[in-house]
């Protein structure tokens, strides 16, 4: 079986999907510390004046030790119509805004407690509009500690998993020879990817996968996966 484990993300772009649609089964990994102006709370839009962060405030103070499933949005902020009112403005024009937008301003509205509990929601609704049926766990379902590689490692290996995805960005910090020591293939993701029809003008891929979807429509999927093959390590 080949498992990804990514932290839960706002909105993410399509690399996102195209790595859970690469692996049998997907763990959401969000037990462990928030962090501040990263892609758990905020992402992109294409705008007419270009692309544009949206962020989701969230209760949190840099002296916080605060795991991103327990991190709280913060309803003071009328961030949920600001980020319903930026969607609009920017894809009203796109050709499949009104296939999906009722749905996801739906969701956007529903008083989700933490910014995991949004992100995960919205996570399972593009996979849906994706037709991405790869199953969803947590890592708070699963026992173990230690430092990173141990945890992830322990975590592979309550599921019996035979391969691991990871993002390139991984090779950083991972311990290669743990995972071969674990009897686990490791294969290190590809992002590759074209242009779609797009509006605002010159492409711009680095955005939130709705880009794709209020483009694209139900030919979104088309231009989902990477051109460039996973690289095998082992």
């Amino acid at each position: 079986m080949k498992v990804g484990m990514i932290q839960s993300c706002y909105l993410p772009w399509r690399g996102f999907f195209d790595f859970i649609d690469d692996v049998d089964l997907f763990v959401i990994y969000d037990d462990v510390q928030y962090t501040r102006k990263d892609w758990r709370n905020r992402n992109k839009i294409k705008t007419p004046a270009g692309s544009r962060w949206i962020t989701v405030p969230v209760c949190f103070s840099q002296n916080d030790a605060v795991r991103i499933l327990d991190a709280k949005i913060d309803y003071s902020q009328a961030w949920q119509r600001k980020h319903i009112g930026s969607i609009t403005q920017a894809y009203r024009q796109a050709p499949y805004f009104k296939n999906y937008a009722d749905e996801l301003f739906a969701l956007l509205n529903l008083p989700h407690e933490t910014i995991s509990q949004l992100n995960v929601a919205l996570i399972r609704w593009c996979m849906r509009q994706l037709d991405i049926r790869v199953p969803l766990r947590f890592s708070q379902e699963f026992t173990g500690g230690g430092d990173r590689n141990d945890r992830i490692l322990g975590i592979l290996r309550e599921l019996g998993c035979s391969e691991y995805l990871v993002g390139p960005a991984a090779s950083a910090y991972i311990d290669e020879d743990a995972y071969r020591r674990e009897g686990v293939s490791l294969m290190y993701k590809s992002y590759g990817y074209g242009p779609y029809p797009q509006l605002h003008g010159a492409f711009d891929g680095a955005v939130s996968v709705i880009d794709l979807l209020f483009n694209c429509g139900a030919d979104a999927r088309r231009f989902l996966k990477s051109s460039e093959p996973n690289r095998q390590l082992f």
